[in-house]
């Protein structure tokens, strides 16, 4: 019997989602940290997990050589495809730990999508595979929190946040050396501050 269609969680989100305040405050926030945490050159191969409508990848692509942007989510890529990058940046709408991409980078950046895995060390294991030697991974999201960032009971949210010397530990042992934190920026929603780190870490040479 064939696997019953996963559904799209984002699909009612896509249309408005770049004129959220809150998602351009992240990917401005999490833009300015990377570009302080990483150089992004002419040569790099680049992979965004989680890419959306591209707020993150679309400030990437002029930098660099190629994008890759991976997401699950057919309506937002959708979005993403619309936009002008110079053919730069290709669209993929797959799910890494089911099916790699058959190819490797240089750098791989994502934004608030690990809480959406449910397998974290799984998919640390994926990103290390998917990465050149010498490459990095370039990773935010949200310091552990209370629970109370998304509405109830909303699917796809599989984490309230990351403890950091937890998720340095997962990205030793997948084989990654000298995870460092910053905080990239704070979301402020209903009188209460986020913080949303970003962990870069690399992959031995």
């Amino acid at each position: 019997m064939p696997d019953t269609p996963r559904p799209d969680l984002f699909a009612d989100q896509a249309a408005d989602w770049d004129d959220r305040p809150i998602p351009a405050q992240i990917s401005a926030g999490v833009f300015s940290a990377l570009t302080r945490a990483v150089e992004l050159t002419p040569d790099l191969r680049v992979l965004d997990f989680g890419a959306g409508t591209g707020l993150i990848a679309t400030q990437i692509a002029p930098r660099v050589a190629r994008v890759l942007a991976v997401d699950v989510s057919a309506a937002m890529l959708e979005k993403l495809a619309t936009k002008e990058v110079d053919g730069r940046l290709e669209v993929r709408c797959q799910n890494l730990l089911e099916a790699p991409l058959g190819e490797s980078v240089d750098l791989i950046v994502s934004a608030m999508a690990l809480h959406h895995v449910r397998d974290t060390k799984a998919l640390f294991a994926a990103f290390f595979d998917h990465l050149n030697p010498g490459g990095r991974v370039s990773l935010a999201d949200l310091d552990a929190e209370d629970g109370d960032f998304h509405p109830p009971g909303m699917d796809g949210v599989f984490h309230d946040g990351f403890d950091r010397d937890a998720l340095a530990a997962i990205a030793l042992g997948a084989g990654f050396v000298e995870p460092q934190f910053v905080t990239a920026l704070q979301v402020h929603k209903e009188d209460k501050a986020y913080p949303v780190f970003l962990m870069t870490a690399a992959k031995p040479s």
